[in-house]
């Protein structure tokens, strides 16, 4: 379970604002990456906050709100589906990651990057903490953020595109989507560059 324990050491340091930041999306076929950045108190208690990939997504829906209701800052960043083919899914991550910092209203002291690799060439103090939105409560927060923000754009596309079925598995490469664009091809939310057959 998500708590403070990484947190609280950089608090500790004299560390004021502490951003956990995480993505969605990335092994997607369609759609953007999406990044969140979140800074929490340290007397924020969201009871059954984790990994957004163990939550259910009503879960997901309420924690998200709660989050939204506690958060010092939230910041949110994406890199479309032609920014991914142009830089590649790595670089399309941390450049989301960057803009959803970039978002928060204040300057964060340290950043918990979710993962083995902080933020390339960014002039903030950071720690790449490896299964962060299990370890880390700012970055689990940060996850659910990402995650419920990018599916609830999935849904939005979907209208536009139902063939594809992105209301229900928002653009992950499941056997109904592969079907789809057997059938029907790419969509301009798809990522060239990613095998789509």
């Amino acid at each position: 379970m998500a708590s403070f324990e990484i947190e609280s050491e950089h608090w500790h340091c004299g560390a004021r604002w502490i951003a956990g930041v995480d993505e969605a999306g990335r092994g997607c076929l369609a759609g953007p990456v999406m990044a969140a950045a979140v800074v929490l108190a340290p007397d924020t208690r969201i009871p059954a906050l984790d990994d957004s990939k163990k939550l259910k997504p009503a879960v997901r829906d309420t924690l998200f709100d709660t989050i939204h209701a506690e958060a010092l800052a939230i910041g949110v960043g994406q890199c479309s589906p032609g920014e991914i083919d142009e830089l590649n899914i790595l670089w399309a991550s941390m450049e989301a990651m960057r803009r959803a910092v970039l978002d928060l209203a204040l300057e964060p002291d340290v950043l918990l990057i979710d993962g083995n690799r902080p933020i390339p060439d960014a002039p903030w103090r950071q720690e790449a903490v490896i299964k962060g939105d299990a370890r880390s409560l700012s970055i689990a927060a940060a996850s659910v953020v990402a995650k419920v923000t990018r599916d609830r754009l999935m849904v939005r596309l979907h209208n536009d595109f139902p063939t594809y079925g992105w209301a229900g598995h928002k653009g992950y490469p499941t056997a109904e989507h592969y079907a789809a664009l057997r059938t029907h091809g790419p969509s301009p939310h798809h990522r060239q560059s990613f095998r789509l057959r």
